[in-house]
């Protein structure tokens, strides 16, 4: 299993993730932001990303308040930066976008801890997913993306889930 807490699997990995690991580097993003525990999740680091996406990093705040001046001191002259608070599953959430190199990032910060997060539970799981599967079934999860519909969706109709894709996949067993 790979061990998703730090970014050193992107190095041996294909072209993008090779990419991603050269601008998170050179940018010290990960190291920035380390007093809130983060972690890149997403498609990027399980390999079924498609062409416009982006790097999700996800963050443990315990201040709010700090965790808004700390994003907004570090990312505020980036291009296109925005940070906006909203509600996701019952969860006060800070979500800021900007772009650095060739990606768009996103950080996005719960005061959960990020391992108990649903990004990164959702990716854990997706990932041992697809080290079940074959070859097959990950071009066939990008084709659906290609098509539009969000990962956890894509899942859900390839393993054949009829209700909510987010929460029945953190319920998913291989």
């Amino acid at each position: 299993m790979i061990d998703f807490s730090t970014i050193d699997y992107l190095k041996s990995g294909n072209e993008k993730q090779i990419l991603a690991y050269e601008t998170l580097i050179k940018n010290k993003v990960l190291e920035v932001l380390a007093e809130f525990n983060p972690i890149l999740v997403g498609t990027i680091p399980i390999n079924i990303d498609i062409e416009n996406s982006d790097l999700d990093i996800i963050c443990y705040w315990q201040n709010k308040s700090h965790f808004i001046e700390k994003i907004t001191s570090l990312f505020k002259n980036k291009p296109a930066f925005e940070i906006r608070e909203a509600i996701i599953n019952q969860q006060e959430s800070i979500i800021s976008s900007f772009k650095l190199d060739n990606f768009e990032i996103e950080v996005f910060g719960q005061n959960i801890p990020t391992k108990n997060q649903n990004g990164y539970r959702h990716m854990i799981i997706e990932h041992q997913i697809l080290q079940s599967r074959d070859e097959i079934f990950r071009q066939e999860i990008i084709k659906l993306k290609k098509n539009g519909h969000k990962t956890e969706p894509a899942f859900a109709k390839l393993l054949g889930l009829k209700n909510d894709p987010y929460s029945e996949l953190l319920d998913y067993k291989i």
